[in-house]
């Protein structure tokens, strides 16, 4: 979410409230005893008054609403059948009238369904676990979803249940396979397939136990708000419903209070916790192996047995995988390749000075360039005189004029954006006065963020460095730079999320509900939308670089453009501003450079990964026999150990660390390995070396 300035927040939220108070004063709800209809009545009126995007409450919303609770209800196709919609379907174009009605009958009925369901199904995996698999068969299981439909009745659930089964067992029989292969012969015993297949078939019993009882467990106010998550979710991706306590963590995690391993993580609909960011200067960040995009699928402790968190609600793993200062956690995860690897973080404090911008030094062809790196778009607003990214990349910036540097380099990669104010100001550091961005409310002219200031701080070669994970304040910066032509972009395509959220308190537009009902959680509402200055969004399409790399996930679908029902694209009116004319032959540069990529040989490597990741994304039947899934399984490791081969080869980039920098670590013995193993990752940094190329050709061209 874009950081607001919080008396701005706080005057917005009262605004709003006093304002939703006025166009809910024709209704009775305050003297409801029901608190999911006033919720959805709360939620309704929110949406149609303050969305950015406010959409039409008709039979084609109701049909969206409908299949979009009906998949994260049950994604993954093991409660309902076909029977069991053919009940519902009545509703698919009544939750419309519903809404306006303030009825919940909808989600009664399927909530009552459901739990029947549950009951039935419980039956279900109890008697086909008590049996043993064999797994000497031609039989497949489909792993993906969307390419299955829901079964046609109860035998054919059951069936579908029976082989969901069988394949959780074969991948731990598989697993234990692998272990006893690496240990050593003469201490551990060695186990038989029928062995090792009791043993899976327990732990799946139990695995499915816990999470059944979960299930039973769940609030109704955690069932609603699936549905109320499935109205807000059609408007756009990220304007949700939170509950209390997920808005009590929400709170927790704006506030900058990091504990753990410090990695920011979101449950998925297939039942996966998915690593979305690693947060700068974490236990998980200078650890190195967990990435975004990784599914954690088990959290062991020291010296305890693995905990399977599949299916697991998020708050309840973040409750594992928290812990003491020191202590150790090891994640089971999935790597997007398809490969499982075991990573081992220590627990520790997020590292402040990690998180901020910082510099190095990289030998170039013809002299020094220096390279910026920036994490985020921080700022406490706390404090007037705390940390500000744009007055802490100025100073990095003046740092690398006095080693007389012949170019620049500005890596956002990663970085999930931040305070919008900080990214105007930086681009305000390499041109003159001008446009940076627009925003706009849902009505109204846009307004155009400047920079007012006619200096210019550096107006040597810039090359900005973005990828896939570069989102918000990144993409306004990044596509600044590319529109002014002002620096040349190289990378993958960023996120796309080009729009703006606020947080309101659902409490504070009924004044007293809290005591009556309890409290009414809480909004993010989407109200505003960036738009680069020449006119296009950044939403859903994000900032195409110049130069593309290849890059592991260039061939699967990520960012924003993965979300279901994503605000669209489109253009408003560029705004006025004269682009940069101090570098004639930056075209030439750009079209020369993406030919000498396309036939690198380190960059035919990474493609040839991304062809791997898109075609493991694809094959989504898996064979159920054990000697077939072993062997694909080694081919899998074998793949991703050569691609892991290339991260760490020597591709000869020499990096150094600033001298001044050096001197402020006083003998720091943490400070000092925290950096040598910085500079040691930047020098086999692939994507580095080609920007170092291109700042080195600008330089020349001049």
């Amino acid at each position: 979410m874009e950081r607001i300035n919080k008396p701005v927040r706080r005057y917005m939220t009262l605004f709003l409230a006093v304002g939703l108070a006025g166009v809910l004063a024709s209704y009775t709800y305050c003297n409801r005893e029901n608190k999911n209809q006033i919720l959805l009545e709360l939620v309704s009126q929110v949406l149609i008054h303050y969305h950015f995007s406010p959409l039409e409450i008709n039979d084609d919303f109701s049909t969206k609403v409908y299949n979009l609770y009906l998949k994260r209800l049950d994604y993954n196709k093991r409660f309902f059948t076909k029977e069991d919609l053919k009940k519902l379907d009545d509703y698919k174009t009544k939750i419309d009238d519903e809404i306006n009605n303030r009825s919940t009958e909808f989600y009664d009925v399927t909530n009552e369904m459901y739990n029947k369901n549950i009951a039935k199904v419980k039956a279900y995996y109890t008697e086909i676990l008590e049996k043993p698999f064999t797994f000497d068969d031609n039989e497949t299981y489909q792993t993906d979803p969307d390419k299955t439909d829901f079964p046609q009745d109860d035998a054919a659930l059951k069936e579908a249940w029976r082989k969901s089964l069988k394949y959780q067992v074969l991948t731990r029989v598989n697993d234990a396979l692998s272990a006893q292969e690496l240990a050593k012969a003469d201490t551990t015993p060695k186990k038989s397939v029928a062995e090792l297949e009791a043993d899976a078939r327990k732990k799946v019993l139990k695995l499915q136990d816990t999470w059944f009882k979960r299930l039973g467990q769940l609030s109704d106010m955690d069932r609603f708000s699936i549905f109320l998550n499935a109205i807000t979710g059609v408007y756009d991706p990220h304007t949700q419903y939170l509950a209390p306590e997920d808005k009590e963590n929400f709170d927790m995690s704006m506030s900058g209070q990091l504990e753990g391993i410090g990695a920011q993580l979101q449950e998925d609909e297939s039942g996966y916790t998915k690593v979305l960011s690693i947060v700068p200067g974490s236990p998980s960040y200078l650890q190195g192996d967990l990435k975004a995009g990784d599914k954690i699928m088990k959290v062991t402790q020291e010296k305890q047995d693995p905990v399977d968190i599949i299916n697991m609600p998020i708050s309840d793993v973040v409750k594992l995988i928290r812990g003491k200062k020191g202590t150790k956690v090891t994640l089971t995860v999935k790597k997007a390749d398809g490969s499982v690897k075991n990573i081992t973080i220590t627990r520790d404090v997020v590292i402040l000075e990690e998180t901020f911008a910082k510099s190095a030094l990289v030998d170039g062809p013809t002299g020094k360039i220096g390279y910026i790196y920036l994490p985020k778009f921080y700022q406490n607003f706390n404090d007037a005189d705390g940390a500000s990214c744009a007055e802490d990349v100025a100073k990095e910036v003046e740092k690398l004029k006095k080693e007389n540097v012949g170019g620049i380099i500005l890596d956002l990669r990663n970085n999930g954006g931040g305070a919008l104010g900080d990214a105007v100001k930086m681009g305000g550091l390499f041109i003159s006065q001008g446009p940076i961005v627009q925003v706009k409310t849902k009505a109204g002219a846009p307004n155009i963020l400047k920079d007012t200031n006619p200096a210019i701080q550096y107006g040597g070669p810039l090359v900005v460095m973005v990828n896939s994970f570069s989102a918000s304040a990144s993409e306004i910066l990044a596509a600044a730079m590319q529109d002014y032509h002002r620096a040349v972009i190289i990378g993958t395509t960023t996120f796309g999320k080009g729009t703006v959220q606020n947080q309101l308190n659902l409490d504070d537009f009924v004044p007293g509900m809290n005591q009556k009902i309890g409290p009414l959680g809480g909004m993010l509402v989407t109200i505003q939308k960036f738009y680069r200055i020449n006119g296009g969004a950044t939403q859903l399409k994000g900032v195409t670089p110049d130069i593309v790399l290849p890059d592991p996930f260039s061939e699967v679908e990520t960012g924003e453009r993965e979300q279901d029902y994503c605000m669209p694209w489109n253009k408003i009116n560029p705004a006025t501003y004269t682009t940069w004319t101090a570098t004639p032959k930056m075209a030439q540069i750009i079209q020369k450079e993406n030919v000498l990529v396309a036939a690198d040989p380190n960059f035919a490597i990474i493609k040839e990964q991304a062809m791997e990741l898109h075609k493991r994304k694809n094959e989504t039947i898996i064979t159920l026999n054990l000697e077939k899934y072993k062997l694909q399984e080694k081919e899998i490791q074998n793949k991703s150990k050569r691609f892991e081969e290339l991260a760490k080869k020597d591709i000869g980039l020499k990096v150094h660390s600033l001298t001044a920098d050096i001197s402020k670590m006083d003998g720091d013995t943490a400070k000092i390995v925290r950096n040598t193993n910085w500079i040691k990752d930047l020098s086999r940094d692939l994507y580095l070396k080609e920007a170092v190329q291109v700042v080195a050709k600008i330089e020349k061209s001049k």
